[in-house]
């Protein structure tokens, strides 16, 4: 009896001593990481949960930092929880019941339209459109074209993102007509060395006036930026690109994707006999009825509808390539699910529906402040804490928890991960989404492996040195806390 007693008490002795010992070595792992010179001036949250909610490992994790593209996990999360997964975006071909001669064309805010990915061949829905339009309007007479794209107004960026990037095909605008997604692509000549690269061509064509202050450079580095506010034609180009090439690309945010549509279907259609008379959209209107916040419709005879994909393959996207344009969208289709009122604020809709959403579900919101979607704003904030409390949910409460988890790119495997833990024991067993803006370098995600379920955020702002050597040292912290 007492030998039986003394084995049990050694048991229990072993047990706590190993699970000590792995609570020592993740402390010390941790205390190795914040030494690192290159972060004795950041600030720092860790967080690991198990997925019955219990701490791992935390350092900070109730600090507030900002998160950069890890912020597109709460985007992602909520939409799929608000829309669910089969979720389909429309955008509807219409006769005008009191001007006969008036296509009308309405969007709900699909992102998706012409887009290059997604296995989406970009043109092809145009002359799907086309032979619709042929078959319901009237070739005889000249045809006028209306763009309704007011679904989410005209307020198409967030305020709190900054100049450096606006114009930038990464910080596109977000309308009820997006068009290949809102990207267009300017193709420069860097061969001459006694002049600024010179500009080829857009693609598509658009009318754009450009201001080129382009340099170049022997780093091979594309470091050039492209200034310019929604709807403006004027574009500034500064910043540097490669030498010698006799074409490089860079890209811009399209400033008016409804017009361009609208002026890219009446290509399409004169050259299937159709004469067109005129082309617009509702930006002009709605700015005359905003105001008084009047209401305004149109007498829409519908007779083709586009759906897009299903939101499980845009939030997967949004996540393995980080996105942008998608997760500004689906924040701002969340901000309608909650107010169908086009002159309310689609992304403030949204981002209360986010917040009130996840305090609903007994997540602390206080340490969440959303700007827009994707994490581009630099004033985004979120901790480590509420992170991995959200990312748990998803994957114990959630009827959507295998899409969501699909959603993430795999370490060592594919999207903007797929060179971070390769050939380590972590590779393909981590799914995790990054984040990074000047001076910030964020993961989030999931560790499975058997019974091991771990949620996890790493969070670093305001680092010196690398970004390299940074991501090198995550990773090796990492490789000790997940085990």
């Amino acid at each position: 009896m007492k030998k039986a007693y003394f084995v049990q008490t050694l048991t229990i002795l072993l047990i706590l001593t190993t699970s000590w010992s792995y609570a020592q070595t993740k402390q010390t792992a941790i205390q190795q990481f914040i030494n690192n010179p290159t972060l004795q001036h950041a600030s720092i949250g860790i967080c690991v949960k198990d997925y019955s909610g219990k701490t791992i490992i935390a350092h900070n994790e109730q600090k507030s930092l900002t998160p950069a593209s890890i912020l597109k996990v709460v985007t992602t999360a909520t939409a799929l929880e608000i829309l669910g997964e089969n979720y389909r975006y429309a955008t509807t071909l219409a006769k005008d019941s009191d001007h006969p001669n008036r296509l009308i064309v309405h969007g709900y805010g699909d992102p998706t339209l012409g887009t290059e990915f997604l296995d989406n061949t970009p043109n092809i829905f145009i002359d799907q459109w086309c032979d619709q339009i042929g078959q319901n309007m009237n070739l005889a007479k000249d045809l006028d074209i209306l763009v309704v794209d007011d679904y989410f107004g005209y307020d198409g960026i967030s305020h709190r993102w900054i100049y450096q990037d606006i114009g930038n095909y990464y910080a596109s605008g977000t309308y009820g007509i997006s068009l290949f997604d809102n990207t267009y692509k300017l193709y420069l000549n860097t061969m001459r060395n006694d002049t600024c690269p010179v500009i080829v061509r857009t693609e598509p064509s658009i009318d754009i006036n450009f201001r080129n202050t382009l340099q170049t450079n022997t780093s091979g580095q594309d470091n050039a930026y492209i200034h310019g506010i929604p709807f403006s034609k004027e574009r500034l180009i500064t910043g540097d690109v490669p030498s010698n090439r006799s074409s490089f690309r860079i890209k811009g945010d399209i400033p008016d994707p409804g017009l361009l549509l609208g002026e890219t279907l009446a290509k399409h259609l004169s050259e299937k006999n159709f004469t067109i008379k005129n082309v617009e959209t509702t930006r002009e209107k709605f700015y005359q009825h905003s105001p008084k916040k009047e209401k305004y419709s149109f007498s829409e005879k519908v007779f083709y509808q586009h759906r897009s994909f299903p939101i499980r393959d845009i939030i997967k996207d949004t996540n393995v390539r980080s996105n942008n344009h998608y997760a500004e969208h689906l924040i701002r289709t969340v901000g309608r699910a909650k107010n169908q009122d086009i002159y309310a604020s689609a992304l403030d809709e949204g981002i209360d529906k986010t917040l009130a959403f996840w305090k609903e579900k007994g997540l602390t919101t206080e340490a969440l402040f959303m700007y827009d979607g994707s994490g581009l704003s630099p004033a985004n904030a979120v901790s480590p804490l509420f992170m991995c409390d959200l990312l748990t949910y998803m994957q114990t409460k959630s009827e959507y928890a295998n899409t969501f988890l699909e959603s993430f790119p795999r370490a060592g495997v594919d999207g903007t991960v797929k060179n971070r833990l390769k050939g380590t024991r972590l590779a393909g067993k981590v799914y995790m989404k990054s984040g990074s803006i000047n001076g910030v370098q964020c993961f989030s995600g999931y560790y499975i492996e058997g019974e091991k379920k771990y949620a996890f955020t790493v969070m670093v702002n305001k680092f010196t040195g690398s970004r390299n050597q940074l991501v090198k040292a995550i990773d090796k912290l990492l490789l000790s806390l997940l085990k």
